[in-house]
């Protein structure tokens, strides 16, 4: 059985022994987070019942990619085994049931099928992001603890706080929307790699120049994978209708960093927003996303490529030598994405925050802001970073170490994007068996792939 209807799941939550503060599935608006916490940005999709956690920018900026469910807030985590009675170790069962909603870190690695209680020793995953978080090692205690997950802190040495110079201070002012991106990027690596160290670089701003050489930053502290969930487009039409386009390839040697793994969100607005940089650099890992569904399979989980996730053909950069001809863009140009994993804020992930709200809860939050950080874990948790060439494995994986996305598209056959693209070739926009747009070369299965 499919479930497409993640309301349905989220009411289920509503009716069993939870503490769950607001359960208004058909509230158009929201009312969580604060109406005045965020920009009412829309994704190319416009679902209900979700925002935009940093609204758009111009040229040179980048923007957030994570995406807040208005609808959904949870005290406590909803515990479906205990409503169904069944065992905690017996994740395909109760995902097979449909009562599954918000994915913690036990649904995560399961899905993915993750050796994330014995790999990760010794490795260190950074996040990129800009502005500060003031609750940041506080709120990911918090999350860490619901979920017993080892403790990460400043004191034990397995989280750093650091400004784009690489001082734990002065940190840069704290910004309400950045933050939510934060808390859902130390999440993640948590969910995916809990035995990781983390460092989190706090950009001065969202200026590409400050994002960029806080990337050194990070691989100076020791992060073998770095994730980044933020982006910008190379194009926008001007209001006079003019294409306006930035060369992103100024900016790419703060992402080309010897022996490191960079992982880049493709983007939330689809096909239709065109590429984003830095996915569409040729020394990233571009993460596209997914829709994830229980499923009575073996795996207890079907994915289709999620409607809104960004892919696209670089107007710039040109295609890897590592990635085929037969996938590469018209122009031999530099397609978009590599790899994917869930994205969906239908079908999202639990974070907590408090920060600036005046109490702490548990969110559901999606958007490709969910997959990059996801993807630099799983690169940590197979621990060979150093011997990676880029993305390039992703491409010569062995049958059966990503699943295959074949199901879904987020763009239209003959339409337009904001590069003044076409939807060529086909697969650039539609979910189909190989390599496609939406969902790169798949999601993991195990580490075979990485």
């Amino acid at each position: 059985m499919l479930v497409t209807d993640y309301v349905k799941r989220a009411l289920l939550a509503c009716a069993g022994a939870v503490a769950v503060v607001s359960c208004s599935a058909h509230n158009p608006g929201g009312t969580l987070p604060p109406d005045g916490a965020a920009p009412s940005a829309r994704m190319a999709g416009n679902e209900r019942n979700v925002r935009a956690l940093c609204g758009p920018v111009g040229p040179g900026f980048a923007r957030c990619f994570a995406i807040v469910r208005t609808d959904l807030r949870f005290e406590t985590p909803p515990d479906y085994h205990a409503v169904l009675g069944i065992a905690q170790s017996d994740l395909a069962t109760a995902a097979a049931s449909a009562f599954y909603g918000p994915l913690g870190p036990a649904e995560l690695q399961q899905a993915y099928n993750l050796p994330s209680a014995t790999a990760g020793k010794g490795q260190t995953v950074g996040i990129v992001d800009a502005y500060s978080y003031p609750s940041a090692e506080s709120d990911l205690g918090t999350y860490r603890k619901q979920f017993k997950l080892p403790a990460c802190t400043t004191k034990n040495g397995c989280l750093q706080i650091v400004n784009q110079s690489g001082n734990v201070s002065p940190l840069p002012p704290p910004d309400p929307n950045w933050s939510g991106e934060m808390a859902l990027d130390l999440d993640m690596v948590s969910a995916i790699c809990p035995n990781c160290h983390i460092v989190l670089v706090e950009a001065n701003s969202a200026r590409n120049k400050d994002l960029g050489a806080s990337e050194r930053t990070a691989a100076a502290a020791g992060a073998g994978q770095i994730s980044n969930s933020y982006g910008g487009a190379e194009c926008s039409t001007q209001t006079s209708g003019k294409l306006s386009c930035v060369d992103p390839r100024p900016y790419a040697k703060f992402y080309n960093i010897p022996n490191t793994i960079m992982t880049a969100s493709s983007g939330d607005y689809s096909w239709f927003d065109g590429p984003q940089f830095p996915a569409d650099l040729g020394t990233v890992v571009a993460a596209g996303g997914t829709s994830l569904y229980p499923y009575s399979n073996k795996r207890g989980w079907f994915e289709a490529a999620w409607s809104s996730a960004g892919s696209s053909c670089s107007k710039f950069v040109a295609n890897p030598s590592w990635i085929p001809a037969s996938i590469g863009c018209p122009g031999k140009k530099r397609p978009i994405a590599d790899v994917s994993a869930v994205a969906d804020p239908y079908t999202g992930v639990l974070t907590y925050e408090t920060y600036p709200y005046t109490k702490g809860y548990f969110y559901v939050t999606g958007g490709t802001s969910v997959s990059s950080p996801i993807i630099a874990s799983v690169y940590a948790l197979a621990g060979n970073a150093a011997s990676q060439k880029f993305g390039s494995l992703l491409y010569k994986a062995r049958q059966g170490a990503l699943t295959d996305v074949v199901i879904g598209k987020n763009g239209i056959l003959g339409g337009i994007n904001g590069a003044n693209q076409t939807c060529t070739p086909v697969a650039i926009c539609s979910a189909m068996p190989g390599w496609d747009g939406p969902s790169g070369n798949g999601t993991p299965w195990g580490l075979g792939a990485f």
